[in-house]
């Protein structure tokens, strides 16, 4: 063996190691999300109370204010993850899918495959990234032999790393639309400068590249646990004698509202209409109903998607009701403050990516946070003299970075999957690792 062979070699070992320690760690510790976050607000009420002086009627009040600021998110949560599925289960999807998986013959190319397409996937759209990435992998897991099932969903989620560093970004299309609430001190800061600048380009190419390495590294290192693909029951035929199953069975109430929906979408689109996250949901709902070509058809794969989407039924609450302490006590803005307080003009996107991380931590909510957390770092970057927009995407870019820890977001993929947080997170804490390494390096550099 040559000496080169045996420094890979070891470097796999060594690389091995850590991701099969970690995979173990979170499995044996990790609780539900459910736990994280309820753990979560009793020690942040704790911490408001014993070290600022916060009444405790004051954080129970922020607490409860809260809780209810997520309803409408949580719905749109629930419909995109519900319509995803739904779009997926038709038979035009499956065939796509296994047109992948033909090419995918080995599970390294299949990691590879489901990492790229949700990495594009979440680029385009962050809500769209969510669900297929996890669809995709699951379909994979059913047909390419000894691939870790486990892997294969963390591989589809990590794609979602780069979600605020593409086309549906929160803050960088803030900046850029008039209105916005920190138009009076920064100005509209163009996407040309933001989304589209070397430095962030740059990086979005780095994630596609360093991405799919680390995952199919993991794969050459993880003991395999595969999908139980077992057979689906047969379906029970409807008795479709009576009127109300004909038309149930019918293709034509499901062809004409889908092609309803579909000219609203071009009416809407001809108008100037953007995308966002309604725009989507509503273009799954009506293009499943087409796919699927009856409504008795869509209704069936409606009532199965509605099982995987407990987690975020419950858990979006307890969420908003953290990031109602965390921004009305202030703890969010003294914690950011602290970066801010140590960074130079040089080192300030540094700070302001490595403090976005933290508190997306406490808040997961990209709007949010940056509600809290812009006024702080843009006025920061003013006094500094330092570079707004960098400042602002090295900010993009860390609240989106910690995503990889963060239960929050991985909800959908995991509702999909039929997975828990700790199956997975594992090896989403190497990816972490990997690219906090590749953008501070970055942010430094460049």
């Amino acid at each position: 063996m040559s000496n080169n062979t045996l420094k890979i070699s070891k470097k796999n070992k060594l690389f091995g190691g850590v991701t099969n320690g970690l995979t173990r760690i979170f499995d044996r510790y990790l609780p539900d999300p459910l736990v994280i976050v309820i753990v979560l607000t009793i020690v942040i009420m704790l911490a408001c109370v014993v070290f600022r002086g916060d009444a405790p009627t004051k954080m129970l009040g922020y607490w409860m204010d809260g809780f209810w600021s997520l309803h409408g998110f949580a719905m749109q949560m629930v419909l995109i993850l519900v319509a995803g599925f739904v779009v997926a289960t038709t038979p035009l999807f499956k065939y796509l899918t296994l047109r992948i998986a033909d090419s995918a013959r080995t599970p390294g190319s299949a990691i590879v495959i489901v990492t790229v397409i949700s990495l594009l996937a979440s680029w385009l759209n962050w809500g769209i990234g969510l669900v297929v990435g996890a669809v995709l992998a699951k379909e994979l897991a059913k047909r390419v032999p000894f691939v870790d099932y486990r892997l294969l969903i963390a591989s589809a989620y990590s794609g979602f790393l780069i979600w605020h560093a593409g086309l549906s970004g929160s803050i960088p299309l803030s900046l850029a639309t008039s209105g916005h609430f920190l138009e009076d001190s920064v100005g509209l800061i163009p996407t040309s400068e933001t989304l589209f600048s070397p430095l962030n380009i740059g990086l979005v190419l780095a994630m596609f590249i360093a991405l799919p390495l680390t995952n199919y590294l993991m794969m050459k290192n993880s003991e395999p646990v595969p999908f139980n693909d077992f057979a689906d029951e047969p379906p029970i035929k409807a008795d479709v004698s009576r009127p109300a199953e004909r038309l149930e069975h019918s293709i034509w109430p499901a062809l004409l509202i889908s092609l309803l929906g579909i000219a609203a979408l071009i009416f809407y689109a001809v108008n100037g209409g953007g995308l966002n996250l309604n725009v989507i949901i509503f273009a799954l709902i009506f293009i499943g109903i087409g796919l699927h070509k009856n409504l008795s058809s869509f209704l069936e794969q409606i009532n199965e998607a509605v099982k995987g989407a407990s987690g975020i039924i419950i858990q979006f609450p307890f969420y908003a009701g953290l990031m109602g302490i965390m921004a009305q006590s202030g703890l969010a803005g003294d914690l950011a403050q602290v970066f801010v307080d140590v960074s130079t003009a040089d080192t300030l996107p540094v700070w302001s990516f490595l403090s976005a991380g933290l508190i997306n931590m406490l808040v997961p909510s990209g709007g949010g946070q940056w509600a809290v957390q812009g006024p702080i770092v843009m006025e920061a970057a003013q006094a500094l003299n330092a570079d707004t927009s960098r400042v602002a995407m090295a900010f993009a870019w860390g609240d989106s970075w910690t995503n990889m820890l963060q239960p929050f977001w991985a909800l959908p993929a995991l509702a999909i999957a039929g997975l828990k947080a700790r199956d997975i997170m594992g090896y989403c804490a190497v990816v972490l690792v990997v690219s906090g390494v590749i953008i501070s390096l970055a942010l430094l550099l460049f």
